[in-house]
């Protein structure tokens, strides 16, 4: 094996592995929910809602995470160590500030929301109360954007494994306990939530000290104002703008592909969230390879290697693809018995039934696109990551609204929405691809 198959490994396989906790997480929350005393419809409901609209607030807030990582990669690549410590110091301190506005303006956010979600007033009431809790996680969640970036542009994708393990274990565990062994029940899912945020923080702040501690030194929370303000502030917002620009595009396209698909029955509703599902899953493997793609691309561009650059993206893209085959096998030969993993109705499996192409086609289309954003943050060639976003939607568009006016049939049309939703993959390969010449 490769020297560079080695470090490739090496930092995309505890990515992986702390990855696939994720879905286990929302999976038991609703499991929890759907055990609990009440109408487990409407519990279920409210965790859903609820965790959406913090879906929706957090995207916005990705280039905590993005932008970190390619800058401190170069930082890195150059063995500028006070640079680096400069970027996560600034990163921190907007997660701060970001986290005390989103407190600040919490019932504004819930009530401004339900003006578009529509539901249950009791889904509506659960999922308010949920909200009114876990926003003050705001501060960790946020810190352990900017953490996790910091972590990975630094080469070192270990610690931020055990963090997302601590969060997400962490998150399960605590959720059980205080839902069934306290009288909080249902808020008990929530205060987990936050118990398990600040853990993971904790775990970041403590490994921060002991194995980076003296590129801090001297340092105080003064040094969180005083990187806000730096200059350098200006250039980071200016590429975070494009990564921000970047989060509004793919919200509008999965909560409208969630939209859309509501409009069809319940059947079609349920089938349309399974495949999405099942679609994204080898998404959690596939991230683990980007993320290393991005550590390896800023730091050999910090350290003005071309070469070193040019055989990071291949040998990224060879195992990555190799991911996305694996699971194309996948999902042809075991496809019925996902779908019935995930569900019990005969009705809601047979609608599922009919998408199995799109399930097949996900990662042959997918691999590349999230390969090459993990590449482009690295080289933080994000103008490039910002328009390939802005083509996607337009190409989701694109295939959808005409399609949506020729065809009347509710199974056609999510055919339809399925095929807008792979295009607008295709369109940020292509335009990523047709532009890797200004990072190569």
């Amino acid at each position: 094996m490769q020297t560079i198959d080695r470090q490739i490994l090496r930092l995309a396989l505890p990515s992986i592995l702390a990855n696939i906790t994720i879905p286990l997480v929302g999976m038991v929350d609703i499991a929890v929910a759907g055990h609990l005393d009440g109408e487990s419809a409407a519990l279920i409901g409210g965790i859903t809602i609820g965790s959406m609209l913090f879906d929706l607030l957090y995207w916005n807030f990705a280039f905590l995470r993005a932008g970190t990582g390619g800058l401190t990669a170069q930082a890195y690549g150059r063995g500028d160590m006070r640079s680096a410590a400069d970027i996560l110091l600034r990163a921190l301190g907007i997660a701060l500030l970001s986290a005390l506005v989103l407190i600040a303006v919490q019932w504004p956010v819930v009530k401004g929301a339900f003006l578009f979600v529509d539901c249950s007033p009791q889904v509506q009431e659960l999922a308010s109360r949920y909200f009114f809790i876990r926003i003050w996680a705001a501060p960790a969640s946020l810190s352990l954007m900017a953490f996790k970036g910091w972590f990975i542009g630094m080469q070192d994708s270990v610690r931020p494994m055990v963090a997302d393990l601590i969060v997400n274990v962490g998150n399960i565990l605590l959720s059980i306990l205080l839902a069934f062994g306290t009288p909080l029940g249902f808020a008990g899912i929530a205060l987990g939530t936050v118990i398990a945020q600040y853990l993971g923080l904790g775990w970041c702040l403590g490994a921060l000290l002991v194995k980076y501690g003296t590129i801090f030194k001297g340092r105080s929370f003064a040094s969180l104002w005083e990187a806000v303000a730096h200059s350098h502030s200006r250039s980071f917002f200016r590429l975070n703008a494009d990564l921000i620009v970047r989060s509004v595009c793919f919200i509008a396209i999965y909560i409208g592909f969630t939209i859309i698909s509501a409009r069809y029955g319940d059947a079609l509703l349920a089938a349309s969230a399974i495949i999405m599902k099942l679609m994204l899953f080898f998404s959690y493997f596939t991230d683990g390879f980007a993320y290393a793609g991005e550590a390896l691309t800023g730091r050999y561009i910090g350290e003005s290697r071309r070469d070193a650059v040019l055989q990071t993206v291949r040998h990224t893209f060879v195992w990555s693809m190799g991911i996305g085959m694996l699971f194309v096998l996948i999902n042809a030969f075991a496809a019925q018995p996902l779908f019935r993993l995930m569900t019990s109705d005969e009705a809601v499996v047979d609608a599922c039934s009919h998408f199995v192409i799109w399930l097949i086609l996900m990662p042959l289309v997918g691999c590349p696109a999230f390969t090459w954003d993990g590449i482009y943050l690295g080289a933080t060639a994000t103008k490039f990551l910002r328009n390939s976003s802005l083509w996607a939607v337009a190409s989701f568009c694109a295939i959808w609204i005409p399609g949506h006016l020729l065809l009347g049939d509710p199974v056609a049309s999510v055919h339809v929405l399925m095929g807008a939703y792979l295009a607008h993959l295709v369109a940020r390969t292509v335009h990523l691809t047709c532009r890797r010449g200004s990072i190569l």
